[in-house]
């Protein structure tokens, strides 16, 4: 399997796609100006208690307070506090963590009012974003993840993934860490961390610790509440999570963004550090390697398979239904449970696709095509745990009932990801009535001579569908000639298949999309200033 990483940034957001021999396995799209991300840890106040759920409402400086619940406290809370308040009370005075006391362990079935105050002053760290009209999600059990392990101060423990089957590689790597773990610390050994060498752990602890570190001297400088520890972008943690060695390259169509994922690979793979390439071509990057086709494709209500099955995936606030139907699929079959099954296998291996690409969280339940079989259902069952192997959140499979109905409970963190693939009409607005589509290019041109004649922008690229970009192009005099010999040579017509058949974008050299909307009420607006004015 060949892996590939494609990174899309733009003005507002970043869009990183995984693909897994060309075929899109993982999307993420991350707004620039978010101030929030999972694995974040913040100095917080105590806002607000609950009793009545025995929760509190943290204010970590965000514009909705976090929600912290009592289980979600820890084991080792106490020590934790204990340490925190010794550090504010001394802010000039170093603290050592070395010589932390631990205090007796938390009782899971206390009160929150026994433990915390309005007021009070806490390490959190955020475990998941704001979804609907729920503000982050907290916890007070501190952990830094690198690429093979998971450091979590305050405690003193090794654990190793459950995914690591050979009890004499658990073995190994029990007694690597123990003999390189410093006091104070647990450490959770990755599933990434099998047969790796004790310099390459060494140096993921090294530098999990390191950052420890830093975060315990912000907090003293700092006001309440701050960020103290921010993670990687979501660029660099999901590179960290899936970078392997079938990854053949990895594609930045941004140059600072490119050289951060170049240093970064640099650091956890020297040797390979050739496989990261700025992109600089005029078609958009996710055109250029299919990815905005398939997401047209893939995030739809309803998802095709081979065969003439098909699936529909529904999504409501609590849970998201799944239905298989075969289609046209049983036509010309003789064998209704054998044809079931082969559908049912078509359909787990998308899901299990579609579940890591929407990033899909809570609950899931899936109506497969009956089988009367118990031993069809059990192999299904088998061949969805298998398909979900590869998924790195944490889920949960239930076998089939006896109705093939399947339960499934996947870790959510964030937003479920949501792609329009129906077009409105950029024009119409969804009335059925357009101009028509021969006034088109007047209307661009008219575009082009506002940027040209009234603004004096020499430079600039015109995103237009591909039909349309085909059309302009056309013929030895085609548009884009008389353009250029109108107005400016400096003209380019990129086609972009995000777009619908009679939308455009302007962009300037920088990529930076043109309003065209605010440049063609300028004059209006100066105009309406003047007057004003006298």
């Amino acid at each position: 399997m060949v892996s590939e990483f494609v990174v899309d940034v733009k003005q507002k957001e970043i869009s990183i796609a995984v693909l897994e021999d060309k075929s899109l396995v993982e999307l993420q799209k991350e707004a620039r100006s978010d101030t929030f991300a999972v694995g974040n840890i913040y100095l917080g106040k105590v806002r607000k208690i609950l009793p009545s759920l025995n929760s509190a409402f943290i204010d970590i400086g965000v514009r909705k307070d976090a929600f912290l619940h009592y289980q979600d406290l820890g084991s080792f809370f106490n020590t934790q506090q204990t340490f925190l308040k010794h550090l504010l009370k001394n802010p000039k005075k170093k603290v050592s963590f070395t010589k932390i006391q631990y205090m007796h362990e938390f009782d899971k079935d206390g009160s929150i009012n026994d433990v915390l105050a309005v007021g009070q002053e806490i390490l959190v760290q955020i475990v998941k974003e704001p979804i609907s009209t729920k503000g982050p999600r907290l916890t007070a059990e501190i952990s830094l993840a690198g690429r093979y392990l998971v450091l979590m101060p305050f405690s003193d423990k090794i654990s190793i993934s459950t995914k690591i089957k050979s009890n004499e590689e658990r073995a190994r790597l029990r007694q690597l860490i123990q003999s390189v773990k410093p006091k104070h610390f647990s450490v959770i050994v990755r599933t990434s961390a099998e047969t790796k060498r004790v310099a390459e752990l060494d140096g993921d602890l090294s530098m999990l610790v390191r950052r420890w570190h830093e975060a315990l001297n912000k907090i003293v400088k700092l006001t309440t509440p701050s960020v103290i520890f921010e993670e990687d972008t979501r660029v660099v943690a999901l590179l960290r999570d899936y970078f392997n060695e079938s990854f053949e390259s990895i594609h930045v169509n941004d140059k600072d963004i490119c050289n951060s994922i170049s240093e970064y690979v640099t650091l956890i793979a020297p040797d390979r550090k050739d496989i990261v390439k700025f992109y600089s071509d005029e078609t958009p990057i996710f055109d250029k390697f299919g990815v905005t086709k398939q997401m047209k494709s893939l995030f739809a209500r309803t998802v095709t398979l081979k065969g003439g099955a098909y699936m529909i995936i529904e999504h409501t606030e609590a849970m998201h239904v799944i239905d298989i139907n075969s289609g046209n699929r049983t036509r010309g079959s003789t064998e209704q449970e054998t044809t079931a099954l082969e559908v049912n296998k078509a359909a787990a291996s998308e899901i299990a696709r579609q579940l890591r690409l929407r990033d899909m969280g809570g609950i899931i339940v899936i109506d497969f095509i009956d089988m009367h079989e118990a031993s069809n259902r059990q192999m299904l069952f088998e061949y969805m745990s298998q398909m979900m192997a590869n998924d790195h959140a944490k889920h949960n499979i239930l076998p089939l009932s006896k109705f093939c109905l399947m339960q499934i409970t996947r870790q959510r963190v964030r937003p479920i990801l949501d792609i329009q693939t129906s077009e409105k009409c950029p024009t119409c607005f969804g009335t059925g009535k357009i101009q028509s589509s021969l006034l088109f290019t007047d209307t661009l041109e008219s575009k082009i001579d506002l940027l040209k004649n009234k603004h004096h922008i020499k430079k600039f690229a015109l995103h237009v569908h591909p039909y349309v970009a085909a059309y302009i192009n056309k013929g030895v005099i085609s548009l884009i000639i008389k353009w250029k010999l109108k107005y400016t040579h400096s003209i380019k017509v990129i086609p972009d298949q995000s777009l619908g058949f009679m939308e455009y974008k302007f962009f300037d050299p920088e990529k930076n999309e043109i309003d065209m909307r605010e440049m063609s009420e300028l004059p209006e607006l100066i105009q309406a200033e003047t007057k004003s004015l006298d």
